[in-house]
Order: C-alpha cells, then structure tokens, then sequence
C-alpha cells in the first residue's frame, strides 16, 4: 500500500456505540456556555468589518421599515376624520391616502431590500467561518496521534466535521442576523410606541418581565437535551459507519436483529432528548402569543379609554396595537436565539474539545537528511503499551542489515504489527530506541520517515478511482509510463489490460469489481512506484488462492530486491527464505536466526512450524 497507509489498532473495531452500549451514555452536566462562546468569538473577530455592514443595513432596514405603521395610522386617521365629517358635508382626501400607500410601499421595498442585503452579507460570513472550522478540523486530524483514534469510531469523528459545523453555520447564518435585527427593531419600535402615549406603552412593557421568566425557565431545561441530541446524533453516525463497513460480516454472521437492536437503543436516546428539546424549543412562541395577547388585550382597552378622552387619535391606537405586535415579535425570536444558542454551544464545546485534543509531539528543528539511507535498521531496548498499564512490547532489541529480508512471526497478539507501526513512529515508544542508518528515528520528520517506507498490508486499500490513480497515489508525480512499468514488475499488468478501458477503468467503492488478488497486486505495484528504502509486508498472501499467490509472491520477490524488508508471517511456509527471523512472544524475541537454524534449535519457532504443518497435513 501507500507509504503513508496504516491499520488501526485492532481494539478500535468495535468500539463507540457497540461498546457500551447507549444506555451506558451518561447525562453529562451543563457545558461552559460562557467560555464556548468566547472561543467562537475569535472565528468571528476577523469578520468584523462585515458585521459591521450587516449592523447598518439592519439599521435601515428597521429605520425605515419602523415608520410603516405610523404612517399607516395617519391614513387611517384621515380617514376617520373624512369619514366622520361626511354627515356635516365634508369629503374623504383620497389623494392623501393613495400618496400613502405609494409613501409605504416605497418604504416596505426598501426596508426588504436592506434586510436582503444584510442577510446576504451575513450568509457568506457563516458560510466562511464553517469552511476555517472545517478547515481546521480537516488539518488537526493529520496532526492527532493515532491513540486518539483507538477511542472513537470514525463516525464520531465525521459528525463533527458536518453536524457540528453544520448547526454552527446554520446559527451564525439565521440567528446572528436575526439578533441584531431583534435589537434594531426593539429600540426603534420602543421609541415609536413613546412619541405615541408613554402610559399605553407602560402597559405594554410590563408585559416583559413575564416573558423573561418563562424563556429563563424554558432554556434552562432544553439546555441539556440540546447536549445529549449532539452526542446521540454523533453515536448515530459511528455505529451506521461500522456497520455498513462490515456490512457483509454482519450479514454472514446473521448479525441484522442485534445491529438493529443496538442502533434502536441508539436511535431512542436521539428521539427522546431530540424531541425534548424541540418540544421546549418550540412551545417559546405559542409562550409568547399568549402573553402578547394579554398586552393587545390591556393595550386596547386602555386605547379605547385613551381616544373617547381626546387624548390620542383612532389612527394612533391602530398604530400603536402594530408596534406592540413588532414589539412581541423580537422578544419571541430573542427566546427562539436564546434556545438555538444552546444547540449551538453544544456542537461548538464539541468541535473545540476536538481542536483542543493533544497532538503528536513536534518534529525536530533540524531533522537527518534520509537522502543516502541505506536500510539498516536497529531496535534498542523498545518498551511499549497502547495503555501505560499494559505493555505490549518488552525490551526489544534487533540489528537488520541494509538489504536483508527480516520476517516477524509469533502468535496473534505477540506484538508483530506494532513492532511495524513503531518503526513508522505512528505511536511514540514509552522508552529505548529506533535506530535508522545509525539516527534515532526521532531526528526525522515524521514525513520523510515515512517517505522511506513502502507497506503491502493483508487488508487492501483502494479508494474510487482509476486503476491508473490508485496505482499513482504510491508518488504522486509518477508519469502513466512509470505507473504501467510498476504494473509490469507487481505482475498486474496483465489483467489490467483485460479490464474494460484498462488502466483508466473505474474501481468502485470498496473496489467489488476486482479480486481480492487483483486488488492486492494494484497495491504491490502502488508499492513498487513510491520506490522505498524499507518495505513492510503483512501477510499479503493469505487471503488469496493459490495461483494468485505465486503472482503475488513473484512481485514480491521484485518489490525485495535490494531493499531491507519486514516480512509480517502468519504462515511460516512462506518465510523460509529469510535472511533473518525473529520469533515473538508476549512482546519479547525470543528466538533469532534462519529458518534452518531455529528449526535445529528445537524451541519456539520449531513448535510453531511443526504445529502449522500437522494442521497443513491434516487438512
């Protein structure tokens, strides 16, 4: 495979939402909504001058929208009065009234047209500061050492680069907007209503401090089931991911009613806190139509009072009732943004916590040239444990010699594999040495180390693409020459050419519409083209027929030439040849030397082997 590709650690499979199960999921306490929030303040610091803009055209958005019932009001009055004055002989002033309405229209089209702007504005700053986050995201995952991912599925992981930034994006883009218009419109629609009666809109006002209460009651408790809907949603995506990665697994093994069963529990804790916090995010208005109605009941009773005094106009209370309408309305989208906020803080604590994650420790600031590495190799005392309480790898010490072809065999859970990841520093050692050429692997940036390695592991990978860009992806800037040459020497060009359009021939997604055989050849040519220093094989034989084995093994024998090789064997038939085998037990060698001279030796190794040939006999 590609130089830079790995296989996760193997107690990864299987775990997120199949793990524990969701009725192991605790309610987690409330998140710090303050300090969230300031974090997502500095991804909209460098927005500022936009916002700006947006503040303005809001501005005039509600400056002049506000006058529209004033001005509606003094039509109505007009018409009152012309009315009324018809009994002694007087007349209604159309010409008044159809100026008007053209006067409203004018001021309605351009209130619209500000908040268009405004909200246009405003869409491609959500949209921009969702692509940094993305962004970032994207980059930290480089940077995350793989311990992190032995814990999460890589559905976790995928929620928070889409549903997370999504409910970021979809808050900064509505309710952002809609918060400084709320504001806008609170002031302007509060000094309108006072230029009209100050005590009808003391009536109106005191209506505040009720909604206040029931909004302050309301999002205290949606608050946390906003945060558990987030992390259901998240459990959600990794168990649909494992399952449909194994999709086949879980059908050979009748797996369908316990897969179902487990996204089922998933599934109902997402319904229960999903519908919970909808339900309260959605009873704010019908909360605040109530509370509005008594205002327009007080209000209009005490306008009525108000106009048989003289006091105020007919045209005033109708104006009036429609700004204690407008006045409502911000009060209710100020408790609707009140609520989205907290679905917000719980998706942004979630990205950030992510951000937040340890990285791999930094390169050195003068790494080792690997420009003349020949290939020797030395482990010095190597310690390791994928959990400091459990180690896995016991003082382990080898020497390979550049060019040599070193197989690790041992039983399952040995230590061979991570003996590999190690050498590739995808985990750092808990103490000793790496040695490469006489240099501590730990002077070498991570990625010219890795340039100097080549990987054929037993699971292929392939993404969709071309056989062409697949076999290309071992170094990028290869010409189709040097690709169909890589082809040549892996033995694969052959059935390459019989494909339909040949190299540019499509694979699907999990590459179906090729063998197992074919696939392993694509990704032993992918090797033979990155032209590495060091090659890692893992078994890349032991999934296949025998036929397809002897090709595999003939670009093998290509792919060794003249390169320090670690052969991964899990059958020792095809080791034989090994300039050097280390046998490996409980994360120890406990044996070293040729295949002849550890079968003389009568130990280990000798067991192991005779073991594999009575089962081969007996077969």
């Amino acid at each position: 495979m590609s130089k830079n590709e790995n296989s996760k650690h193997t107690s990864k499979r299987g775990r997120g939402p199949m793990g524990g199960g969701p009725m192991d999921m605790k309610m987690e306490k409330p998140k710090d909504f303050k300090g969230t929030m300031k974090k997502l303040l500095t991804y909209i610091k460098p927005f500022i001058p936009q916002i700006i803009i947006v503040f303005i055209f809001a501005i005039g958005s509600v400056i002049v929208g506000i006058r529209g019932p004033k001005i509606l009001g003094d039509a109505i009055t007009k018409l009152y009065e012309g009315l009324v004055g018809k009994a002694t002989g007087g007349s209604i002033d159309f010409d008044f009234i159809g100026a008007t309405l053209i006067k409203l229209l004018v001021l309605y089209g351009a209130s619209s047209l500000f908040s268009f702007i405004g909200g246009f504005i405003m869409s491609g700053v959500a949209q921009k500061i969702s692509y940094n986050l993305r962004k970032e995201i994207s980059e930290k995952i480089n940077r995350l050492p793989l311990r992190y991912f032995d814990k999460l599925t890589h559905g976790e992981v995928l929620s928070r680069v889409t549903n997370d930034v999504d409910t970021v994006s979809q808050t900064l883009n509505q309710s952002l907007f809609q918060m400084i218009t709320s504001f806008t419109t609170l002031i302007g629609v509060l000094v309108m209503m006072l230029t009209i009666s100050w005590l009808m809109t003391l009536v109106a006002v005191m209506i505040i401090p009720m909604s206040i209460i029931f909004i302050g009651i309301i999002v205290k408790q949606s608050q946390k089931y906003f945060k558990t809907q987030q992390e259901s949603l998240g459990q959600v995506n990794g168990h649909i991911e494992e399952i449909f990665s194994g999709h086949n697994i879980m059908k050979a093994f009748n797996g369908e009613k316990k897969a179902v069963e487990v996204f089922d529990g998933i599934n109902n804790t997402l319904h229960k806190s999903a519908w919970k916090s909808q339900f309260l995010s959605g009873m704010m208005f019908p909360i605040m139509g109530f509370i509005g109605n008594i205002g327009y009941v007080l209000v209009t009773i005490l306008g009525g009072w108000l106009t048989i005094k003289g006091t105020i106009k007919v045209g005033d209370i109708v104006s009036f009732i429609q700004y204690v309408r407008n006045f409502q309305q911000p009060i209710g989208q100020a408790a609707q943004v009140a609520n989205i906020l907290q679905s917000t803080a719980a998706a942004s604590e979630r990205v950030f916590a992510f951000l937040g994650e340890d990285e791999e420790t930094k390169d050195v600031e003068n790494p080792a040239s690997t420009a003349n590495v020949t290939g020797e190799v030395e482990f010095k005392k190597v310690h390791f444990g994928y959990n400091p309480e459990n180690i896995v790898i016991n003082d382990f010490s080898a020497r390979i010699k550049p060019g040599q072809r070193v197989a690790i065999v041992g039983p399952t859970g040995a230590g061979k594999t991570t003996i590999v990841k190690l050498l590739m520093r995808f985990y750092d050692l808990n103490s000793g040495d790496i040695f490469i050429d006489g240099i501590n692997s730990m002077d070498f940036r991570r990625n010219d180390l890795r340039d100097m390695f080549g990987m054929v592991l037993q699971d292929t990978w392939l993404f969709n693409g071309t056989i062409m860009e697949n076999i290309r992806y071992g170094r990028l800037n290869a010409t189709d020459e040097e690709v169909k040459q890589a082809a040549k020497a892996a033995h694969a060009h052959h059935f390459i050419k019989t494909q339909p359009d040949g190299y540019n021939m499509v694979l699907n997604e999990e590459a179906s519409n090729v063998s197992q055989g074919q696939k392993q050849l694509l990704t032993i040519a992918r090797a033979i083209l990155s032209d590495p220093k060091i090659l890692i094989l893992d078994e890349a034989t032991s999934s296949v027929d025998t036929r397809t084995e002897v090709l595999i093994q003939k670009a093998m024998d290509n792919l060794m030439k003249n390169r320090t090789s670690f052969i991964i064997a899990h059958r020792l038939s095809t080791i034989r040849d090994a300039d050097l085998i280390l046998v490996m037990k409980n994360g120890d060698i406990v044996e070293q030397g040729t295949h002849m001279e550890l079968l003389a030796a009568e130990g280990f190794y000798a067991s192991l082997y005779n073991s594999q040939f009575e089962e081969a006999e007996a077969s």
